[in-house]
C-alpha cells in the first residue's frame, strides 16, 4: 500500500517499508537551534517530533481501516451537500510512483479548517450523528498510507471564495532533520475573477512554503499546484497519497472453492470494493463512493440473510441513562449449508467496525451459517475504529450475542438440513426413522454430505431414508412434534416453496428429508447463475459504454460534415454567376 516519494531531489527513502519507516534515529539539533528557539519564545511550547507521525499511524494495522477514516469524513460532509467520493489512482510525474487520490463534493476547508485539520487531536465534529469525532483520523490515515498527503480544498463561505493547498511530508521532515512538525500551507482567494494569494504573514513566509511544496510535492509549479482546483467544482477537497512498494498481502488458497472465494466475509480481506460494500449500514439515497470510476453497489448484510428473526436486547449502560434497545438482525447466510461462515457485524453511528465478528469459537457445528447484524451506538470504538475497548459492556454484548446466536440455532437449525438440537425432538426423531424401517447408513451419501458441508457431520440430518418418505417437522419451539406420511399424502414443501424470511414453519407444511442435498444443489445452481448474471451486466455495461461512445464520435463527424456543407453552400451563393 502507499508509502513515500522521493522529496527534493528526487532519492528514494532509506526504507519504503511502513512498518519500519519509523526506525531512524535523527541527528541532535545544533545548540544553536535551541538558542534561537528559545530566543524567539517557542522553546517553552511543547513540540510534537516527526516520528510521532509514524508511531501515530501504527493504530492503523489495516490498510483498509485506513482507507475507511478517509471516506468517514466525506460522508460527514454529507450534512453540507456532499454527493460523492472519488477514489482513484493517478502517477507521480517526477518520479513515475503511483498516488493514491481521494476527491469529494462536500463543503471544503477554508484556511483555518484546513490548519485544525492538519493539527493533531483537533476536532470540530460535535454531533450525535458524525463519525469522526477524535481529530486524529486524517492523519493517522494518511501516514499510514503514505509517507506524504498533499491536500487541496475550496471553500465557498457566501461572497468569500478560498483555495487552500496545504502539505504533511514524513519525508520533507525526516530528509531536512526537522525536531518538529512543520505543515507548508499556501491560501489562495478568487478577486474580480483572478486566484490572488492570500498572506496572513509576512510574504517570506509564504514563498518559504511555497517553496518547500514545490520542492517535496508531486508538483513543480504554482501553475501545476492551481491546475488541481480546476475539477473540484464550487467546493470540495482532494487527497492525494502516495504509493508503497509493498504487496498487499491475503487472497485464497487455490483448494478453497468458488463459493467461498466469491462470499462477500472473505472478498472484504483484500477488496477494497467488498469491503466499502458493507461499511455503511444504511444504504445512501443521494451519495456515492466512486472507486476506480465504478460506484461501489452498496450491501446490506440484514437483506441477505434468510429465515431472518430480529432478537431485541437491552444493554445495561448505566444507572442514571436512558434505557437503550438494540435489534439484532440474525439469521441464516443465504449460501447455507454449503457456506459454513458465521459472525456477528457490529456497526457503530451507521459505520462497520467489526465485520463478521466470530463471538463463537470455530470449528463446531453449532452456530454453523448463522450471521448477525446490529448497531451498537451504546458502546464506543477504538480509535482505529476496528474494534472496541473490551469494558464490561462489551463483555457483556459478546455474550449475549453468543447466546443469541446458540439460541437461533437450537430452535433453526432444522431449516437449513441439521437435525433439531432439542433432545425430545431429536429422540422422536430417530424413532420415526427407525419405525420406517430405513437400511443401514450409507457411506457414499454421508461421504458426500461431508464434503459439502466442510467436515460437519455430527448432527447432520441422516440420508439413510427410504425415497418414498417423507418426515415432517413443525418449528414451534420444544413442543414440536415428528410425523410421518406417505407419498400418498403429497405434503411435501420443496425449498422452493420456503420464504427465506419465514422464521417458522406451521403444522401444515412438511420439511423434505432430501433438505440437505436440494438447498445445497439450489444454492451452488444460484450462486453459478448469479455469477453468469453479473459477468454478462459488465459486458453489456462495456457494451454500452462502447456504443455511446461510438454514437458521440458519430454526432462529432456529423456535425463536422454539416459544418463543411454550410461553408461550402456560403462559398456557392458568393460566387459571382457565369457570363
Amino acid at each position: 500500500m502507499p508509502a513515500a516519494m522521493a522529496g527534493g531531489g528526487g532519492r528514494a527513502l532509506d526504507c519504503r517499508s511502513f512498518w519500519k519507516a519509523g526506525a531512524f534515529e535523527s541527528a541532535s539539533a545544533p545548540s544553536r537551534e535551541f538558542h534561537d528557539a528559545l530566543e524567539a519564545g517557542d522553546f517553552d511550547r511543547a513540540r510534537v517530533h516527526p516520528k510521532f507521525l509514524h508511531t501515530n499511524a501504527t493504530s492503523h494495522k489495516w490498510a483498509f481501516g485506513a482507507i475507511a477514516e478517509l471516506l468517514d469524513n466525506a460522508v460527514d460532509e454529507i450534512c453540507n451537500g456532499a454527493t460523492f467520493i472519488k477514489v482513484d489512482k493517478s502517477v507521480n510525474l517526477k518520479d513515475n510512483s503511483t498516488m493514491l487520490v481521494f476527491q469529494d463534493d462536500g463543503g471544503g476547508m477554508d484556511p483555518e479548517g484546513v490548519r485544525r485539520c492538519m493539527s493533531l487531536g483537533f476536532s470540530t465534529k460535535k454531533s450525535k450523528k458524525t463519525i469522526g469525532q477524535y481529530g486524529n483520523g486524517f492523519k493517522t490515515s494518511t501516514m499510514r498510507l503514505g509517507a506524504d498527503a498533499i491536500v487541496f480544498t475550496r471553500a465557498n463561505r457566501g461572497s468569500n471564495v478560498t483555495l487552500s493547498i496545504g502539505l504533511l511530508s514524513y519525508t520533507f521532515l525526516r530528509r531536512t532533520m526537522k525536531d518538529d512538525i512543520v505543515v507548508p500551507m499556501l491560501d489562495f482567494k478568487i478577486q474580480d475573477g483572478h486566484i490572488v494569494p492570500l498572506v496572513y504573514g509576512s510574504q517570506g513566509d509564504w514563498d518559504s512554503s511555497l517553496k518547500i511544496i514545490l520542492d517535496w510535492s508531486p508538483f513543480s509549479s504554482k501553475e501545476e499546484l492551481l491546475q488541481q482546483f480546476e475539477d473540484i467544482v464550487s467546493h470540495g477537497t482532494k487527497d492525494i497519497l502516495l504509493r508503497d512498494q509493498d504487496k498487499a498481502s491475503g487472497g485464497v488458497t487455490k483448494a478453497q472453492k468458488e463459493i467461498v472465494q466469491q462470499h462477500i466475509s472473505h472478498r472484504l480481506r483484500f477488496s477494497l470494493r467488498a469491503y466499502t460494500s458493507i461499511l455503511y449500514l444504511k444504504k445512501f439515497e443521494n451519495f456515492q463512493i466512486i472507486l476506480r470510476g465504478k460506484p461501489v453497489e452498496q450491501i446490506r448484510i440484514a437483506d441477505e440473510l434468510k429465515f431472518k428473526k430480529v432478537v431485541t436486547y437491552k444493554p445495561q449502560v448505566a444507572h442514571d441513562s436512558q434505557v437503550v434497545s438494540v435489534k439484532v438482525d440474525v439469521g441464516f447466510a443465504k449460501e447455507a449449508p454449503v457456506l459454513g461462515i458465521f459472525g456477528m457485524n457490529v456497526y457503530h453511528k451507521n459505520r462497520l467496525i467489526m465485520p463478521f465478528w466470530k463471538v463463537l469459537q470455530e470449528g463446531s457445528s453449532r452456530g454453523r451459517s448463522v450471521v448477525g447484524v446490529l448497531e451498537a451506538n451504546f458502546i464506543e470504538p477504538a480509535h482505529d475504529k476496528q474494534d472496541f475497548e473490551r469494558t464490561p459492556l462489551f463483555i457483556r454484548l459478546e455474550a449475549k450475542l453468543r447466546q443469541i446466536i446458540l439460541d437461533y440455532w437450537k430452535e433453526k437449525c432444522h431449516l437449513i438440513g441439521y437435525q433439531p438440537v432439542d433432545p425430545q425432538l431429536r429422540s422422536q426423531y430417530k424413532a420415526a426413522l427407525k419405525d420406517s424401517g430405513n437400511p443401514g447408513p450409507k457411506s457414499q451419501q454421508n461421504a458426500s454430505t461431508n464434503r459439502r458441508t466442510g467436515g460437519h457431520t455430527s448432527n447432520l440430518l441422516p440420508e439413510t431414508y427410504d425415497d418414498t418418505e417423507v418426515i415432517g417437522l413443525t418449528a414451534n419451539g420444544a413442543g414440536s412434534r415428528v410425523r410421518s406420511f406417505g407419498q400418498a399424502q403429497g405434503n411435501s414443501m420443496e425449498p422452493a416453496g420456503l420464504d427465506k424470511n419465514s422464521a417458522d414453519i406451521g403444522s401444515d407444511g412438511a420439511l423434505d428429508p432430501n433438505l440437505m442435498e436440494k438447498l445445497s444443489e439450489e444454492n451452488v445452481g444460484l450462486f453459478t447463475r448469479r455469477e453468469e448474471l453479473r459477468q454478462r451486466d459488465a459486458q453489456l455495461r462495456q457494451t454500452v459504454g462502447e456504443l455511446e461512445q461510438q454514437l458521440a464520435e458519430t454526432k462529432r463527424k456529423c456535425a463536422q460534415l454539416a459544418d463543411d456543407l454550410r461553408v461550402r453552400k456560403s462559398q456557392h451563393q458568393q460566387q459571382p454567376p457565369y457570363i
